[in-house]
């Protein structure tokens, strides 16, 4: 459990300015490994504008910086990788677009069988969800935490947890066996604010 680490997802829409003093803020609570931009229904040049804007943030704090879906614009901006859907562009197209040095990342669902196809052609991550009811997006599969013990039992390649996750339920993904939890509006839509959030799931996860 204890080395369980946050993966924090940014809202689909926010201003700008305001969520970059916001996310110095949050990042600089507790330790977080990563911060994917999900910006899913925004136009390229939004979506660059704000990968320009919040990566320095993230990467003056370690924090690896992680675009959703768009691999050619992960690469444009220097990212250090890309998360893909099932219904996204494929691994392999991912990976040629972004280059063997960057995060390819792969959503699973709840699928034994695609987690394991991600997994040999040498994805990163798999994450595996949605494990909670979530209103970030519309979900199709239900996961149970038992496919988080079984990944760990027979890979090493990390296993990120996904959907519903927040300070009441992040124990659980833990001590399931997730390497990071996957939060979006656990983190940004608490009632004490990201950064208390951020600090409540650390202390849980430590």
């Amino acid at each position: 459990m204890s080395d369980t680490r946050l993966y924090l997802i940014t809202p689909s829409k926010f201003d700008l300015e305001s969520f970059a003093v916001s996310l110095k803020e949050t990042l600089e609570a507790g330790d977080v490994a990563s911060l994917q931009l999900r910006m899913k229904e925004s136009y390229d040049e939004d979506i660059i504008l704000a990968a320009k804007k919040l990566m320095p943030i993230c990467h003056a704090r370690d924090v690896a910086f992680i675009i959703n879906d768009r691999a050619d614009i992960a690469r444009k901006v220097g990212a250090d990788g890309v998360h893909i859907g099932q219904e996204d562009i494929s691994y392999n197209e991912a990976r040629t677009v972004v280059g063997e040095d960057r995060i390819v990342g792969v959503t699973c669902k709840n699928s034994k069988h695609l987690s394991m196809i991600a997994g040999e052609q040498g994805a990163d991550y798999v994450a595996f969800g949605a494990f909670y009811p979530t209103n970030t997006k519309i979900t199709t599969t239900k996961a149970d935490p038992e496919i988080l013990r079984w990944w760990q039992d027979l890979f090493e390649i990390p296993c990120v947890a996904i959907g519903g996750i927040n300070a009441d339920n992040a124990a659980e993904m833990a001590d399931a066996g997730a390497d990071f939890i996957a939060v979006c509006s656990g983190v940004w839509d608490d009632a004490d604010g990201p950064a208390e959030a951020v600090r409540k799931i650390n202390k849980i996860l430590k």
